[in-house]
C-alpha cells in the first residue's frame, strides 16, 4: 500500500502556480463521483463544463496520470485535485480498480515489461563491445576529437587574453555568444553551454569574483582535456571503458573530463554497468530553464549505502517533465550511475516500489562539509550535491544559515529569509534536506513534529 502523501507533496507535482490554484478549486468531494483507491492507484470522475464528467486516474506505483480533459498541462488540474482529495483521506478504498482504470494500468504494465526487455537487449549489446564499428565510424570519432581539441585550445588562449586585458569589458550579456557558437561548431556542447550561462553571474554585486571563478574552472577543464592522452596512457588502456568503476585506473576522472566537455554517455552504456539497490529517499527537486529547455534535477540519497544520486530529465518549455519521483517519499529501487570519479547522476534501472521507513539519516554540518569536499576532490566542476543535515536551526538576520553544534552553512542568496523553515522550526532543531551549491544551501524539505514532509 502506497503511503498517503500530504498536501505539500501533491502541490509540488504541479507544473506551475496556476495549476496549483486550479487543482485546489476541484479538490472538494462535491466535484467528484465514482471515486476510489486501491493499493497502487486512485481514480474518479470530475464534473466539468461539458455534459460528461472528466475521467481522471493516477498510477501511484510509478507516478503516471491519465485524464480525459483537453488540458495540455501535465499533470492536469483534475489529476492534482484528485490527489489532493486522496491526501485528505477523501477517497474511499475499493477492492479493485474500475474497469477503465484496470485496462489503463494493464496497458502500462505491458509497455513497461516490453521496455525493460528492450533495455536489457540494448545493455547486452553494449556489453558485447563496439566491435561492429567500421572505418567510417572510427574516422568520424577521430575528426571530432581533433575539433574538440582545437576548440578547447582556442578557449584556453581566449581565457589567457581575458586575464591579461581585464574583465571590465565583459558586462554585456551577449559577451560570450560568439565564443559559445564556435565551441558548438567544435563539437564541445557542454563547454558551450557553460559559456552561454555566464551572463547570469553579472546580476550580482560580486560578479567579478564569480566570473573569475568560472574562468578558473574553464581553464582547469581545458588543461585537463589537453592532458588526457597522458592520463589514458598511465591507466594502461587505450579505450575508456564505460563499465570501469569510479576511480579505477584513473579512468573515472578521464570520463568525468570528457563528460564536462560534451562527449555523451548513452543510457545503454549506463544500464550495462552495475546497479545499486537501496531504499532511496527523494529529497526534492528543482527545475531550471535555459534556451527553452527545462532541466529537472531530482535529488536522492540511499538509506543503507549513504550514496547521493541525481536523476535528470529534460523537456521543451510547455512539455511534460518526468514526475515519477515524488518529493518526500522513499522508493526501493536499483540505480545505475553514470561513470566518473565522483558518480552522482543516475538512472532508475528497476523500481521495486515505494516504502514507508521514516526519516533519512542526518549528518552534522561538519560531516556534510567533509562529504562535499570529498566529492569536489573527485570532480572540481561539481556545482551541487544533496545533503541531509540535523539537528540544525535557521539562524542569522543578514546572511541566513543553518546552524548546528559543529558550525553552520550559509543559505543561497536567492533563498532570502526562509520564512517557511523558520515557522516549522519555531526555534527548535530540525532535520533539513538541502542542495549544496558553491554559493550556499538551497533548502528542499524538512519534517514537522509529527513527521509530515514540508516542501520548502
Amino acid at each position: 500500500m502506497i503511503e498517503r502523501w500530504n498536501r505539500d507533496q501533491v502541490l509540488a507535482l504541479a507544473p506551475d502556480a496556476s495549476s496549483q490554484k486550479a487543482a485546489q478549486g476541484v479538490s472538494s468531494p462535491g466535484k467528484w463521483s465514482g471515486i476510489g483507491s486501491a493499493a497502487d492507484s486512485v481514480w474518479g470522475e470530475c464534473k466539468g463544463s461539458g455534459s460528461k464528467p472528466y475521467r481522471a486516474c493516477v498510477d501511484l506505483s510509478e507516478l503516471a496520470y491519465r485524464c480525459s480533459c483537453p488540458s495540455r498541462k501535465f499533470p492536469c488540474k483534475h489529476a492534482l485535485g484528485l490527489l489532493l482529495l486522496w491526501s485528505a483521506d477523501g477517497v474511499p478504498a475499493a477492492g479493485a480498480p474500475a474497469d477503465w482504470v484496470a485496462e489503463w494500468l494493464d496497458q502500462r504494465r505491458e509497455r513497461a515489461a516490453k521496455a525493460t526487455g528492450l533495455a536489457a537487449e540494448a545493455a547486452e549489446a553494449t556489453r558485447a563491445g563496439g566491435a561492429g564499428a567500421g572505418p567510417a565510424d572510427t574516422r568520424r570519432a577521430e575528426q571530432r576529437e581533433q575539433r574538440v581539441a582545437a576548440g578547447l585550445s582556442d578557449l584556453e588562449r581566449w581565457l589567457a587574453d581575458q586575464i591579461r586585458q581585464g574583465i571590465a569589458g565583459s558586462r554585456r550579456h551577449d559577451y560570450w555568444d560568439d565564443l559559445a557558437k564556435r565551441l558548438v561548431d567544435a563539437q564541445a556542447p557542454a563547454v558551450a553551454g557553460t559559456l552561454s550561462r555566464l551572463s547570469s553571474v553579472l546580476n550580482g554585486e560580486d560578479w567579478p569574483a564569480r566570473l573569475l571563478s568560472e574562468y578558473a574552472l574553464l581553464h582547469l577543464l581545458c588543461v585537463a582535456h589537453r592532458r588526457l592522452p597522458a592520463a589514458v596512457a598511465a591507466s594502461g588502456s587505450a579505450v575508456v571503458d564505460p563499465g570501469t568503476p569510479a576511480g579505477a585506473d584513473g579512468t573515472g576522472l578521464v570520463r568525468r573530463v570528457r563528460e564536462r566537455v560534451g562527449f555523451p554517455v548513452t543510457k545503454e552504456e549506463v544500464l550495462a554497468g552495475e546497479t545499486v539497490r537501496d531504499l532511496w529517499d527523494v529529497l526534492g527537486r528543482r527545475d531550471e530553464e535555459q534556451d527553452r529547455l527545462i532541466a529537472r534535477r531530482v535529488w536522492l540519497r540511499g538509506r543503507r549505502t549513504g550514496r547521493a544520486a541525481l536523476v535528470l530529465s529534460f523537456a521543451m518549455t510547455g512539455q511534460a517533465l518526468d514526475a515519477s519521483l515524488v518529493t518526500g517519499t522513499t522508493l526501493d529501487a536499483d540505480l545505475a550511475f553514470y561513470p566518473g570519479s565522483a558518480p552522482l547522476r543516475a538512472l532508475v534501472a528497476v523500481h521495486h516500489g515505494a516504502v514507508s521507513t521514516g526519516f533519512p539519516t542526518a549528518s552534522t554540518v561538519e560531516q556534510a562539509l567533509d562529504e562535499v569536499a570529498a566529492a569536489l576532490a573527485g570532480d572540481p566542476w561539481l556545482d551541487s550535491w544533496p545533503v541531509v543535515l540535523g539537528p540544525v536551526t535557521p539562524a542569522g538576520r543578514g546572511p541566513w544559515h543553518l546552524a548546528g553544534s559543529s558550525g553552520g552553512i550559509p543559505l543561497h542568496p536567492s533563498t532570502g529569509t526562509p520564512w517557511r523553515l523558520i515557522a516549522v522550526s519555531g526555534g527548535r532543531p530540525l532535520t533539513v534536506a538541502a542542495e549544496w551549491t558553491p554559493r550556499g544551501l538551497r533548502p528542499l524539505i524538512t519534517w514537522d513534529e509529527e513527521g509530515q514532509v514540508i516542501v520548502l
